[in-house]
């Protein structure tokens, strides 16, 4: 037994990491986002591992924020964690899928804007809820804004209405959805195509897609951080988000 919140496993060149902290939702605590970083650098470092596959342990994806945190203290810090882990995805030199099978929400779509392919279920939901706490989905916007159309982002963003899986892959957040009973087969198969090609191609072919995305990110890491730090620490979203903690109990 381990009281791990990420674990990691590598097999035929597939290295699994798997979000597994059910009592928040695999909320993005700071605990389980070091976690997360220590398992792609071990994935990076593994040279037996020729795809990344992330996945939750449970149904839910992630929650996004820890609002727990959020709420009892400033989040200077987990702003520039969430930037840096969305760039860790986008250059490590092993492709990253990330498989879906349960709810995605806030901040936990920077991880699916951030990966290179994205399966998920046809009865997957997703949520920007970020306007409907005083906050912004401004960090997540440095890899979400340059999957969607401006129009696809203005709906979900100010609304932060709930989508299903078709709309997520006709917008472009995710890469396909396929019946739940499909998922692990078309999972499967997507790492099987990926590790066909050799691990210079890969590395490469990603880097040449992945160029604007992180030329984004490196132009306005700093002024988003700073923004969502500012709207997380204003007495609206600290009321906002104790009222939502309230009701969940």
């Amino acid at each position: 037994m381990t009281d791990e919140l990420v674990h990691y496993e590598l097999a035929e060149g597939i290295a699994t990491i798997t979000l597994d902290s059910p009592a928040n939702r695999n909320a993005l605590s700071r605990r389980l986002v070091a976690e997360l970083f220590e398992a792609l650098d071990r994935a990076e470092a593994d040279a037996d591992a020729r795809v990344v596959l992330v996945r939750s342990a449970d149904r839910v994806f992630c929650s996004g924020a820890d609002l727990s945190e959020a709420a009892g203290g400033g989040m200077d810090e987990g702003t520039k964690a969430l930037v840096a882990l969305q760039r860790r995805i986008v250059t490590h030199p092993r492709p990253v899928v990330t498989r879906l099978a349960g709810p995605v929400r806030a901040g936990g779509l920077g991880i699916v804007a951030a990966s290179d392919l994205v399966i998920c279920s046809d009865d997957v939901t997703f949520a920007f809820t970020e306007s409907r706490l005083a906050l912004a989905p401004a960090v997540i916007s440095l890899t979400v804004l340059p999957r969607l159309t401006s129009r696809a982002a203005a709906d979900t963003f100010l609304t932060g209405r709930t989508f299903d899986a078709s709309e997520a892959a006709a917008m472009g957040l995710v890469t396909r959805s396929v019946p739940a009973a499909d998922l692990d087969d078309a999972v499967a198969e997507a790492c099987a195509e990926l590790a066909k090609a050799h691990p210079q191609g890969l590395r490469e072919t990603k880097a040449l897609l992945s160029r604007a995305l992180v030329e984004n990110i490196d132009a306005h890491a700093e002024e988003v951080a700073a923004l969502s730090a500012r709207l997380f620490g204003s007495d609206e979203a600290r009321e906002a988000m104790t009222a939502f903690l309230t009701k969940k109990r």
